[in-house]
């Protein structure tokens, strides 16, 4: 495969999304990071390769990707092996189900713009909590049933799938923000089993090379 360079923000979700894919297809990337806390996103150069000002951003040759659920449907459709999504119909739209969840439902609710946006508003950090809280929770409920009627150790079946691909960031997110994932048991063991595999440990934040020295 041509070179990929890869642009994202070592703890924001929808890069950690992609990171997992890339990983899991064992696709190798550079890496330009882009500081989020700081802005980066904003600056002329960045938005010139996305006119959105988003993380993630996948480069391969001359097209520019965006939006981290297309990026990683591109993954699976020009390296489709190992399959992140199952084979049959009603499997794929079951874990593409369980992704928009999280990354339509809950996600755009709590990202770093809105959290801004409601600090601009005037909603205090208690107030934040709370409306983060909120929709995490919904979102969870959600899920619960989905994980618990399709998975087989990952959120869908017996390995993972796009499904997890966005789970497990979210459920770093929830760690972040103190969201008790003890309500949800099936979510909870799904998270648990990725987070051991190698793909998962190797796209966690921690491990980035523009996250904070410990």
């Amino acid at each position: 495969m041509t070179e990929l360079t890869f642009y994202g923000y070592w703890r924001a979700t929808a890069p950690y999304r992609v990171r997992i894919g890339l990983a899991l297809k064992g696709l190798a990337y550079d890496y330009a990071p882009v500081n989020l806390a700081a802005g980066d996103q904003r600056h002329e150069e960045y938005l010139r390769r996305n006119p959105q000002g988003l993380t993630p951003l996948l480069v391969h040759g001359e097209q520019a990707m965006s939006q981290s659920l297309s990026i990683l449907e591109w993954l699976e459709e020009a390296c489709p092996e190992p399959p992140i999504l199952p084979v049959d119909p009603a499997g794929r739209q079951a874990v593409r189900a369980m992704a928009g969840v999280i990354a339509c439902d809950i996600h755009p609710l709590n990202n770093l713009r809105v959290l801004q946006q409601l600090t601009a508003l005037g909603v205090d950090e208690a107030g934040r909590q709370a409306w983060i809280s909120r929709w995490m929770a919904e979102g969870f409920a959600a899920l619960e049933p989905m994980v618990a009627r399709h998975g087989q150790g990952y959120a869908y079946g017996a390995t993972p799938t796009l499904a997890d691909c966005c789970l497990v960031p979210q459920a770093y997110s929830a760690d972040r923000f103190g969201v008790d994932l003890g309500p949800y048991p099936a979510v909870r063991a799904a998270v648990e089993t990725a987070r051991a595999h190698p793909a998962f440990q190797a796209a966690h934040p921690d491990r980035q090379a523009d996250a904070p020295a410990a």
